[in-house]
């Protein structure tokens, strides 16, 4: 591995510059593990762009933490129980991400973060980040001890998605985002107080009340929109639950309940997961019903159409929210 202590000054001595451009292609991403493994911590790293592979890490110290810059190409890294018991040292790591979409996931919690969101994990439990469209990230490498002082329950936040666009969330993901090597090695203030000031965000962003610290009136009005949406997209696939919208929203399934139980305002009332996805389903179910043309499929075959595996099942959601059974409601087309 190479640094830049080798080839710089000594002011520039603290930060650590690993690339791959100073190795042939072919070995460029055994390369980057091993970078990564010195970098960080232990990990496995794939990609789908192997032969065509590029990446960089630039890594310095601000006071109590690391402010690390990755960037490069597509990439899955692997965090796992091998790799965990080899490590003599743990961190959490806050992740920032503002050019593409991405998935980190802890365990049996998964996050789909959105640009400029922010995602926390602890390096002392299973995880992977599938960085899809490129790997240009800030990574925060936070001490165990230093992140449980601002957050005593951290490790029930981890792989959870702080909003990058609202609330806390969006002064912590500004904060992280202006944070870099070169801010590390030449602070505009001491860097014990530029600590101080992400352990307070992340606090206000994670702690109790999160991202309702700062009112945001319209953001649970949109998220309750979000939600809809995606049931409205997934309605079709058979056995849909809470669980699996709130994951592919990078959300927690309590969030989806509170969301649609409050309602969103201006006519939009309460309701439950399982009625908004019964409603899109018997939406979709009496328009296949009404068209002539759907007259080649039988009653079962539109059932699997709208996510309805059970045909008994689709016949009785028909008559409590149609008011007939599917045959009925095709032979009163007139």
């Amino acid at each position: 591995m190479s640094t830049a202590a080798s080839h710089a000054p000594a002011a520039a001595a603290a930060i650590h510059t690993w690339s791959t451009d100073t190795v042939p292609p072919p070995q460029r991403l055994d390369y980057w593990i091993g970078a990564v493994c010195e970098g960080f911590l232990e990990m496995d790293v794939t990609s789908p762009l192997a032969g065509r592979f590029g990446a960089s890490l630039e890594s310095a110290p601000l006071g109590p933490l690391h402010v690390n810059r990755v960037r490069g190409s597509a990439q899955d890294v692997y965090r796992t129980r091998r790799a965990i018991a080899h490590s003599r040292h743990n961190f959490y790591y806050l992740l920032c991400k503002a050019d593409s979409p991405w998935v980190a996931v802890q365990e049996e919690r998964s996050a789909r973060l959105l640009p400029g969101d922010a995602v926390l994990v602890d390096s002392r439990r299973c995880y992977a980040f599938h960085l899809q469209q490129s790997a240009d990230t800030v990574s925060l490498e936070l001490p165990t001890a230093w992140v449980e002082s601002w957050l005593p329950d951290a490790g029930d936040h981890v792989a959870r998605r702080i909003d990058g666009h609202s609330g806390w969330g969006a002064a912590l993901s500004g904060f992280a985002q202006a944070l870099s090597p070169e801010v590390a090695l030449r602070p505009p203030l001491p860097a014990a107080l530029l600590a101080d000031q992400l352990g307070g965000l992340l606090a206000l962003a994670l702690g109790p009340g999160g991202g309702r610290a700062m009112p945001d009136p319209c953001g649970r009005a949109a998220l309750r929109q979000r939600v809809l949406d995606a049931t409205r997209e997934r309605h079709a696939e058979p056995g849909l639950t809470a669980a699996a919208v709130a994951q592919g929203l990078g959300i927690s399934e309590r969030s989806l309940h509170r969301c649609l139980a409050e309602g969103g305002g201006a006519g939009a009332g309460a309701t439950t997961f399982a009625n908004a996805l019964a409603a899109c389903r018997m939406q979709v179910a009496q328009r296949m019903l009404a068209d002539a043309r759907f007259d080649r499929l039988s009653v079962a075959q539109i059932g699997l159409r709208v996510g309805l595996a059970d045909a008994s099942h689709f016949v009785r959601l028909c008559r409590r929210h149609l008011g007939g059974t599917p045959g009925a409601l095709r032979q009163s087309r007139g």
